[in-house]
């Protein structure tokens, strides 16, 4: 920490964190080895080592399912006094592992070495969720002092779409989970404040020919081979122009230095572009068969400003040349994009107290990748988001560096502390 907590509030967040921080990364250990991959999605493991952890600790929650095998936790404190919602969301679910991948640690081990914690999910996001977790519970304790109400989210539907996750929780019970403000711990570099986010378009195409002996080309058209030649246009969507208001612009370009130094170089040049990615391809059946079918799903990522309907009258365009083809959305795994006022009092208070903690100021940035926070957006809910570094998300030695992990707790229990008036 480069200066000492201004308040008698955060001395006493801060001493708490570190009396515990043992207790922290044996949950956060715990929570990783509980495997809540989805697809398939039963995250039911795992949402019971947040419900121990919450019962143990004696404080507000519950269980709230549309799938009993997608339970989300949750719980609600009010204050002492009257003011603002602020709910806390992250995601218990994680990506699957893939057969081949090959582990120093155990894909579900939880290790902990190396000043790590290590498996699938630590970093997207179970960090930022067991964030969110301690962070309620700490705030639990000083309800008294809290100047409104403070709602944790721990939801199991993120990965595939939100729909009995966020989504659900959010069109069921009203105003119970719609709060104020929103503060996520989705991964994204603690260098940065994630106010927006691009959208997301997936897109299913299906090419199908007659199909013939791979002898008798003149019977028929080579169904893989128009899927690569569309797939080849497709890509010409990354040129698409689109108009962005120029206040807008400014904060996104503004990010794009620090989006480089801590995601690569190239971060910072796909914020503002549509980027295409192929990611299935399935056809045919036998080398000397000419295939009649090609199935390929493509993940097209918008920048602000740039909605669907402009993409799909370019990928229509494109289809037109192809009669054989045709295209499905994925309405589930598909949402426009969605941001907030990069100057909202939340970023300010972020911006704060990661600089009286850690030395420096985050930049308010946009998240390449998807999160729930656009749920919240839609509504007209700001919604931000502060979390680790993706290091090796979705892929095998996932891990998160247990320092980073505490950092960013205490980070959000300060921030939390300081939005709702705790002083």
């Amino acid at each position: 920490m480069s200066k000492a907590p201004a308040s008698d509030v955060a001395r006493t967040l801060l001493g708490w964190i570190e009396a515990d921080r043992e207790e922290i990364v044996r949950f956060l250990s715990a929570f990783v080895a509980a495997p809540s991959p989805n697809p398939p999605g039963d995250t039911r493991p795992a949402a019971a080592v947040a419900v121990d952890l919450l019962k143990a600790k004696g404080v507000p929650h519950e269980v709230k399912a549309a799938k009993p095998e997608l339970p989300n936790v949750v719980g609600s404190v009010a204050g002492g006094a009257a003011g603002r919602h602020l709910v806390l969301n992250g995601h218990i679910d994680v990506f699957p592992v893939a057969p081949h991948e090959k582990w120093t640690h155990g894909a579900w081990s939880g290790a902990v070495a190396d000043g790590k914690v290590w498996g699938r999910g630590v970093t997207d996001m179970k960090c930022g969720t067991a964030a969110s977790i301690w962070t309620y519970i700490y705030l639990s304790r000083l309800r008294e002092k809290l100047k409104g109400r403070l709602t944790l989210t721990a939801v199991s539907d993120e990965e595939t779409g939100g729909t009995w996750g966020t989504k659900w929780l959010m069109e069921s019970f009203g105003d119970a989970y719609r709060g104020d403000c929103v503060l996520n711990g989705e991964p994204g570099t603690p260098q940065t404040v994630r106010f927006g986010e691009k959208g997301t378009l997936r897109l299913v195409f299906t090419v199908e020919t007659p199909g013939a002996h791979a002898a008798y080309t003149h019977l028929s058209k080579n169904a893989i081979r128009l899927a690569a030649e569309i797939v080849q246009r497709l890509y010409w969507l990354e040129d698409t122009p689109f108009e962005q208001p120029a206040e807008l612009r400014r904060a996104v370009e503004a990010c794009a230095p620090t989006m480089d130094r801590m995601l690569g170089t190239g971060a910072g040049g796909i914020i503002n572009k549509v980027t295409v990615s192929v990611g299935v391809i399935e056809g045919g059946v036998k080398i000397n068969v000419l295939p009649g079918k090609c199935r390929f799903e493509v993940d097209i990522r918008l920048p602000l400003g740039l909605g669907h309907a402009p993409l799909m009258a370019r990928v229509q365009e494109i289809l037109r040349d192809y009669p054989e083809a045709k295209v499905e959305i994925v309405t589930t795994h598909s949402s426009e994009p969605t941001w907030c006022s990069p100057e909202h009092e939340m970023v300010g208070i972020l911006q704060r107290t990661v600089h009286g903690l850690r030395g420096f100021t985050p930049t308010p940035a946009v998240s390449i990748g998807g999160s729930d926070c656009k749920f919240w957006r839609r509504a007209g809910i700001p919604a931000y988001i502060y979390g680790c570094m993706p290091t090796n998300m979705a892929k095998p030695d996932e891990h998160v560096e247990i320092e980073e992990h505490l950092h960013v707790l205490r980070t959000h229990a300060l921030a939390a502390a300081a939005y709702l008036g705790a002083s």
